[in-house]
Order: structure tokens, then sequence, then C-alpha cells
């Protein structure tokens, strides 16, 4: 931990040498990681979680000494641990706001205990301690630069004596040494995706936009200042006590539609402050949002009429003069016919050896000089022209006009006219743009499918620009292209193929000197070699996102999807499967279903017999025809709408046909559609009804690991239904899926492993046959070190398995509670409501409850019942319930929890139901005890209660009529739910179809009837009636409540009779 503490993390610097750690992403990942394993360190290694530190770790706290609960002992400003050292100190003491730590245990403990403020806790306690193991294991183990013999000297020290107190030490050495190397290895692979801000980069940004702000209605914003006017010497504005954290400035941003934004440039990038200080020159420098590269960015995100007016802006907006300078002495050739723009893509060769003869920077010539393939160069061609520019901000309004002018570039006869261009024509759109736009046109063709897209490239720094050899080389083959006949064009068309298609540099520079507009374009003709030619270079190629994108803007795939109608072979398959690249992009896959290409697609399907192993030569083409169309249908099917086309254009019979083949290059597109398919309840039918679960079943056991993940994905998504999951288990998919919890490594395998797991789990056979399998052993021990989509599917399983008492041992055994316990400190939604639940279920067994009392997991439920979300709100308070439950002492244990009473009282004015129903039973739980019934009483229960009480929702009914139950049993509650009006809308509950409505009803009424009024209100509205039929009921509890209701009232009858006739 010292050396990355030294080596990675980032700190601020003072005058005497020490500093802080910065407030920047690199630092909070660290951090993060630190925490993630001091907090499991007491779990995994109990023995070394008990070694005393040499010396305590001590820094100064922000904790109040009321958060710390059992296990500490409070006088007044002091804290101490129960659990003490060999020398009688206690391995934890907090005095005044000095916080000392002497144990791993303790420091688990009190990541604990912090919550949310551990990771301010973590950073204070390293900036404290510079080197911990110094601390830790005394000073000779300190991080050292060069040689390290410490470990030597320890093993040496081991070899010598017994000594229990060395081999722990050695231990503790050991995983230290281990958490350094991670540390390290995580901040290399973060500051090698790091672009860091500088002063002079963002005073840049600045002087562009406010070069386009103003109070016209095109500019993109209305201001731009500075909140101070002195520059330091080192480029920055920011005070020098805010420089130390890498602030650079402060900016007040008027954008046309928003309200001012107070911005902070830092080194680590662009966020939200706080805004100027009411009555007071200062600002507060708080981050309030995530961190942005650049202000671009930032304002893209908040500002839509930023991203508008940019849009509309001359390309000069992003004009660079050394990139202009670059390029001023070159010429056009083939440029577009009389009206139309210039084509800046073609230079003349000669020309560019005279810039590069000219050029004071290199001293040999290209010739002699060979060029490395290079990425640097496309930060200033991604666009080298105005025409580039309109595809990607003007495409939406200028459609027509741009189809014209893209068939106009190549015919079958293309017409060569060389014009020169001058310098101040040519001016260079950098990527940062063409990125921008890009997701601006994204943002405006959104329909209403909730797919995300793929990601947008990241943008490079600009350095010096080399523009590799293939761009030259390209460049004469898109001209020979251009305006050969069609033998020649074949022939250009497969010397581009020898260059390395899958290189970024050869994808872009065929789009950048305009080769894709030709590759298009002859797509459209009738020549069918030149055709193949052109897709199969496409293919290639169209792994770029960039790539894709354009191919989408110049009209290619309404071409490859007439294409799809070809009687050629070769070409429906080359079509397909360029589509299939293409369509990783919402706006792709409407345009291939806006123009039939689904229906075409599903017809590649219907080829030849699936059962032969050997096909013959026209067998084999039908074959790769239908892995093609597979392939592409698999693409499209990541949007909702697609699903429903596919469905209607008949492809489930054809799909389940190809599912009974044994060719995996097939079969994975196959299993792949079914599976983005199978999260609509229509498609989960028909898989079901067609047979396809015992195939799906059957290729579980495949040695392709990617066919194994499909499969278990599909199956995940199926058993949502009980026939399927009975399906799976009559097909003998279980005991596959519990082979498959072995393969840790491969993460997606096992996060639809471990789904497939869960859901079929719901089924009570299902779950004794995985415990016949130890499928819970294995689940339990993934309950570490394993990504949240993993975690999520675990814990989902082992609460559906806790669910019979066996199993519920099991886990214990095991060791899962504490990680189970440990989870509920986590921030996803569906992994806290699976993790609430599984902990719900434990509680029922009371040695269960108590390891979670122990690890003080009712308190962790309790906060959850602060989570913003209804749903982790409501299974927080279903796992409340059995942990009240079997408590040793659970009246005290509630109490304990300050403010828990009132928090669980105020969520009764939830409108969810399920939160309601919930937080009745908790209440109802709660009630058995006489002095929290008088404090939720105190805190207005009654009333909340008798709100509820017009429901039809027979579940909020049950709880709803146990809670009021047993608030009955305080003081005057009787008669303060019979003036709040809830007595007659109880007696209608009896009427529900649900026997356990029945029950909880009459006990509340029993109780109610105790009151006088009440027994009025009830007999007015006929419950009498309603209570005899059910005093002969078999539920005995029933009886006896109906009884005792229709008894009360009847004493009540006859003593008015009694005092009306003597």
């Amino acid at each position: 931990m010292g050396a990355a503490l030294a080596r990675a993390a980032q700190w601020t610097s003072t005058g005497s040498g020490r500093g802080t750690l910065e407030i920047t992403p690199l630092n909070e990942s660290l951090l993060h990681e630190i925490i993630k394993f001091v907090e499991n360190f007491s779990t995994r290694h109990p023995q070394e979680a008990a070694f005393v530190f040499k010396e305590p770790l001590e820094w100064k706290t922000q904790l109040d000494c009321s958060v710390f609960g059992a296990g500490y002992e409070t006088d007044g400003t002091t804290v101490q641990s129960e659990a003490k050292g060999k020398d009688g100190q206690p391995l934890l003491l907090l005095t005044e706001s000095t916080l000392k730590v002497r144990s791993f245990d303790q420091l688990s403990q009190l990541l604990n205990i912090a919550m949310e403020k551990k990771l301010k806790e973590a950073q204070t306690c390293l900036e404290a301690n510079r080197d911990p193991i110094v601390n830790i294991l005394g000073p000779g183990y300190g991080t050292v630069e060069g040689e390290d013999m410490s470990m030597l000297h320890l093993l040496d020290k081991v070899k010598k004596d017994d000594d229990p107190e060395t081999e722990i030490k050695m231990k503790i050495f050991i995983l230290l040494n281990q958490l350094d190397m991670q540390l390290l290895n995580s901040s290399l692979k973060h500051i090698s995706q790091e672009v860091r801000l500088n002063p002079a980069a963002v005073n840049n940004e600045v002087n562009l936009l406010k070069h386009f702000s103003g109070k016209g209605e095109d500019t993109v914003l209305e201001s731009l200042e500075y909140t101070s006017d002195y520059t330091f010497s080192n480029g920055c504005r920011a005070p020098p006590w805010r420089q130390m954290h890498g602030e650079i400035c402060y900016l007040i941003i008027k954008p046309h539609d928003t309200d001012p934004l107070y911005i902070t440039c830092s080194t680590a990038g662009v966020y939200l402050n706080g805004g100027k200080l009411k009555e007071k020159d200062d600002i507060d420098y708080e981050r309030k949002s995530d961190i942005y590269k650049d202000i671009v960015t930032f304002l893209r995100e908040r500002s839509p009429r930023f991203v508008e007016n940019m849009s509309k802006q001359e390309y000069s907006f992003f004009k660079e003069p050394t990139s202009e300078k670059f390029y001023q002495h070159m010429e056009v050739v083939d440029a577009e016919d009389s009206g139309q723009s210039q084509k800046p893509h073609d230079y003349t060769e000669k020309n560019v050896y005279e810039k590069t003869k000219s050029s004071s920077v290199k001293s040999k010539s290209i010739d002699s000089k060979k060029l490395e393939p290079s990425l640097k160069w496309k930060n200033i061609v991604h666009a080298v022209t105005h025409r580039y520019f309109k595809y990607f901000s003007d495409k939406a309004t200028k459609k027509d006009t741009e189809e014209e002018r893209r068939r106009g570039t190549v015919s079958k006869k293309i017409r060569k006219k060389t014009t020169s261009i001058s310098p101040e024509s040519v001016k260079i759109q950098p990527a940062s743009k063409c990125k921008t736009l890009e997701k601006y046109e994204e943002v405006s063709e959104s329909s209403s499918e909730t797919e995300e897209d793929e990601e947008q490239p990241e943008r490079h720094q600009e350095g010096n620009i080399d523009l590799p050899s293939e761009y030259w080389q390209i460049q004469k083959l898109v001209k020979y292209l251009k305006g050969g006949n069609p033998t020649a064009t074949v022939i250009a068309l497969c010397s581009m193929r020898d260059f390395n298609l899958a290189q970024e540099t050869c994808q872009l520079a065929i789009r950048d000197v305009g080769g894709l507009e030709v590759l298009i374009n002859l797509l459209d003709t009738e020549e069918i070699k030149c055709q193949i030619g052109s897709l199969k270079i496409l293919k290639e190629i169209s792994q770029n996102s960039l790539i894709r994108h354009a191919i989408a803007d110049l009209g290619g795939l309404q071409i490859m999807v007439k294409i799809l109608d070809s009687p050629d072979k070769d070409l429906k398959c080359l079509a397909a499967e360029t589509i299939a690249n293409v369509a990783r992009f919402k706006r792709a896959r409407r345009i291939v279903r806006q123009h039939g290409g689904i229906k075409r697609l599903v017809g590649l399907l219907e080829c030849i017999s699936v059962g032969s192993t050997t096909l013959a030569p026209h067998q084999a083409k039908d074959f790769e025809i239908a892995r093609c169309g597979a392939l592409a249908l698999w693409s499209c099917s990541k949007s909702t709408k697609n699903k429903e086309v596919i469905l209607k254009a008949g492809s489930i019979p054809l799909l389940a046909k190809w599912l009974k083949c044994s060719h995996v290059n097939i079969l994975t597109p196959v299993v792949g559609t079914l599976q983005e398919c199978a999260s609509e309840q229509s498609y989960r039918i028909a898989i079901r009804t067609e047979g396809m679960i015992a195939d799906l079943v059957k290729n579980l056991s495949s040695e392709y690991e990617e066919l194994q993940m499909h499969c278990a994905s599909a199956i995940f998504k199926c058993a949502e239904d009980k026939e399927t999951r009975d399906l799976v288990r009559q097909h003998g998919g279980l005991q596959p899926l519990c082979v498959l919890l072995g393969n840790s490594q491969n993460k997606e395998l096992l996060a639809a492993v471990t789904g497939a797991i869960w859901k079929c789990a719901i089924s009570g056979e299902n779950v004794s046959k995985f415990q016949e399998y130890k499928a819970l052993e294995a689940l339990v021990e993934l309950l570490t070190d394993q990504p949240e989509e993993v975690l999520v599917n675990v814990v989902g399983a082992l609460g559906e398995c806790c669910q019979e008492p066996i199993n519920r041992a099991i886990i214990r055994k095991c060791g899962g509670i504490p990680p189970l316990v440990k989870l509920l400190t986590g921030t996803d939604r569906a992994l806290l409501v699976n993790v609430t639940k599984a902990v719900g279920a434990c509680a029922t067994e009371p040695e269960n409850m108590m390891i979670i009392d122990r690890l003080d997991g009712v308190r962790l439920l309790w906060s959850l019942l602060k989570n913003p979300n209804p749903d982790v709100q409501a299974s927080a308070a279903w796992a409340i319930c059995p942990c009240i439950e079997n408590a040793k002492d659970a009246g005290e244990m509630v109490r304990s929890f300050v403010g828990g009473l009132e928090l669980i009282v105020n969520l009764l004015k939830s409108k969810n139901k399920e939160v309601l129903a919930s937080v009745c039973a908790a209440i109802t739980n709660i009630a058995k005890d006489e002095e929290n019934l008088a404090v939720i009483t105190d805190h207005g229960v009654v009333p909340l209660l008798s709100k509820l009480a017009n429901t039809n929702n027979d579940k909020l009914r049950r709880h709803l009529a146990e809670a009021i139950s047993h608030c009955c049993m305080w003081g005057s509650n009787r008669v303060t739910f019979g003036e709040t009006k809830a007595v007659a809308p109880l007696v209608r509950y009896l009427k529900s179809n649900d026997p356990s409505v029945h029950r909880a009803t009459a006990q509340a009424l029993y109780q109610l009837s105790e009151d006088p009024n009440n027994c009025i209100t009830m007999h007015e509205n006929g419950v009498v009636k309603l209570l005899l039929a059910m005093v002969g009921s078999t539920d005995e509890t029933l009886q006896e409540a109906a009884a005792g209701c229709i008894a009360n009232i009847r004493r009540l009858a006859l003593a008015t009779e009694k005092a009306k006739y003597g």
C-alpha cells in the first residue's frame, strides 16, 4: 500500500513537503479498492485481522461518538472498543476528534459504521499515515526505493523461530504487497486512459468559445467569463490553496437555455461547482456533478441549445492554423461537376512531395523515410473537407441534396477534372468536432427504443501529425476506382484488399479520402465483380464505429438491403454480413427495418436441410447464406420494434430448425438472436412451444463458451415462466448449469449461468436438485470478488434457495452470511433488492439471526429504508420482519436505532402498495413490544394506518389489519381508530376471497370491538352476518376472533337494553 500511495496516488504539495490527496477519479478509484480490501479482510483472514498493529493508525475523524453501537464503550466524548490487545489497551480509541485504530478487524468495523463517510475517512487516514505498513508491522517494513529486502529478512526469521506472530506478520506483509501490486496496476490502467487538462488547453478552449458567444440567436453561448482576471506564472487562475487540489480556473457560463453555470476546470477535467456563496466574494468549491474531459463535452450534456447552435456554425469554429498550413500547397484532382462543392481529398502526389521536401521539420523525403502506421494523424483528417462536415451536421435537413451529390460522385463513366484549391478554402475539422456532431446526430435521430448505442470512439490528443504512407497509396486507388473501366475498378479493389483493413489507420484513410462514397456507389452498379469487391472491403472496415456511422449517413444500408434480393449467393452473404456489422447502433437498425430488411434477412434462413453433417458445395453456400442472415438478425434484434417485425416475419420455426444444427458458427448467432428476443413474452412462449428448450439445454454442454453463455442467457430470460423452469429440469439442464459455476474466469458466462440458476430456483422442485448438485456451496463462493451483474444473480439464487430451512443452514455453514451482510452496503438497486430478500430469508433461523445481529445487519437493513427506490424500501422492510421476530432482545434492538421508528412510520405516507404492505408487516412486529408501540403511537402511526383502510389490495389489507390489531394494545388507540374512520372499511375486508385477509381482519375487529362506539359502527355496517359465517371456519384463530367480536357486540346490546328497560 505504501508503494501505491507514493508512486500512483496524486498528491498536492505544500511548503512543508506534505500534502493531501487530490480529488481525482484516479484517487477515488484507489480509495475504493483499499476500502474494499479492508472491509473484506476480517471475513477472509480472521486470524490476521486480529493482529495488533505495532503503532496505531491515527487521524482526525469526522465521525461522532453516537454512531458507535454494540461492541464499544462510550463515555462523553471518548469511545473505546470492548476488544483489547494483550497490553490491555483498546484496539479502537476515539478521544475528541482523534481516532486511533490498532487492528484490521476494528478498521473493517469502522468502515461499516462510517457508511457514506467511509471514503472521506479512508482519505484522511491515508493522508495522516503516508506509509501505513510502518504503523502496522513496524519501521523495518517501510516502503523503500530500490531493492526491498524486508521480505527476505522476514522469511529468515520465520525459518529460525516458531513464533506464530512472525508467521502472521509474513502473511499480512504478503497480502499488503498483493494489494500494492493491484493498486499500481489499476492506476497504470487508469492513467493510460486519462487525458489531463492543463492551463494552456483550457485557455485555448475558452478563447474559442468566446469567439462564438454573444447575444445573437445563432451563438453557442450568451457569455463565458473567468471569475478572476489574475493569472499566476503557471497559467492558473485558481488561488494557490486550490491549485493544491489540481484546480486551474473557475468559469461563469451563461447558456441560452439554462441558468448560469459555475464550473471548475481542473487537471482531472471539468465539473460543476457550488457557485458563488451568498454575502461572500468566494466560491463553493465542492464538486456537484460528474467530471467531463473538456468544456464542450460538459456543455453538450447540459445545454441542448448549445449542441444545436454549434452544429450551425461554420467549420471554421474548429479551424486549426497548423493543419491549414500543412495542406496549403495541395491540389485537388477529380473534383465534382460544375456547381457542386470541391473535394480536397485527392491531392497530387507531386505537391505532397514538394511539401515534404520544403518542411523544416523533416530531413528526409517520403521516398527514403519508411513511415510506420500511426493513429495520430486521424485527429485532423476526420473530416478533411467542408463536405464531410455537411454529412455530420446537415444530413437530416439536406438529405435529398446529399443523395444527388453522392450519386454524382461515381458512375459507370467518371469524368476527370483537375481543379486547384486555395489555401484559404482549406480548413481542417478535428476529431473532437466530428465526435460532437456524431453524438448530436444520435440525439436528434433517437427513437422510442430503449437500447443504448455503442460507445463513441475516444478522443486522441493532437500532436505532430504524420500521415502514414498507406494514406497516399489508398488515395491513388480511390482515384482509379473513380476513373477506371470495370476491369481497372476490380483490380483497384483487389489492390485495396491487400492492405491490412483490420488496421484503424487504413479504415479511416479510406473514409477520409472519399473512398466510402465510391465503394457504396459501386454497389449500385450492375457489375457483380465490382459489387463483390466493394462489399468485401466494406465488410472489413465496418468493424470501426466511425465507418459504420458514415456508411449509414451515405445511404449504404438501403442499397445492401436491396442486394439481399440478388440471385447471386456470394453477394447476399456479403451484404448480410456487412449489415450485421453496421447495424450495431439504433439508427442503423431502424433503417434496416424501415426498408424491409428484416423480412429479407429472415428469408435467408429458408435454405437447406439442417440434419446433414457433411455438406455438398451448393449446400455449403446455402449454409453460409443462413449463417450471415442469422448474424444480421442478431444485430437487428437489439431493438424492441425489430423484435416484433422478426416474429411477424415467421422467424421462429426457422430459428428452431437451425437450433438443431451441430455447426457452432451458425448456432452462435441463432442462439444469440433467441436470447436477445427472449426478453419479450411472445418469444418466450414461442421458444417453449416450439420445443427449443431441449436444444438450449443440450448446447449448455458445448465446448464453446460463447455458445454456452448465450444458451444460459436464453434460459435465464425464458425461466420467468413456470412451464419453462419445469422443462429445463425435465431435460436435465440443471446439472450442466451447476457444472458451469466452476468457470469463474469468464464473467459474462458466469453472469448468464447464475441468472439461469436464479430463475430456475423459483420452483421448489428445482431447488431440491440444486441442493443435490452442491450448487449452494458454489454460489456462496461467488459472493466475493465478482462484478455486480454476477452478484445480483448469485444473491437472487441464494434468496430463492433460502426458502427451504435446510438450505439456510447450508449457507450458514459455508460462511455465506457475512458476505451477504456486507453487500447491504452496496448501491445497485437490483443487488440491494436481492440481498435484502436473502438476508431476510436467512434471518428466519435463530442461529443465522445471531450472526446477522453481530455483523450489524439489522442496522444496515434499517438504513436501506432511506433509499429513494421503492423496491429497495419494500424489500428491506420485508427483511426486517423476520429479524425482529427472531432477535433475542428485539425491542431493545429496535429502540437502539436512532430515528428508526420515526423513519418507518413516515414510510406509511408512500404511494407504493408494496412499500405500504411491507411497512405494515414491520409495524406489526414492532408493536409486539409495548415501549416501541408507545413510541410509534407518539409518531402518529394510528391516523396514518387509518388513511390506508380504503384499499382494494388484499396483500395490503392483510398486513394493515394485522398492524391495526397489534396497535390497539396501547392506550386509547382503539378509540382513535374509530375516530379516524378506520372501522367501517375493515368490515368490507370480510368480503374478500383471501382467507388470510379474513383472519387478520377478524382479529383487528375483535380488538376494536372493545370500544362501544366501534361496536356500533361495525353493527351498522353489517359485520354480524359476515362474522357468523366465519364462526364455523376450520381456522381456529379466525373462529375465536369472530366469536369474540360478536360477543362484544352482543354484550353492548344487552347493556344498552338493560339501561333502557331496567
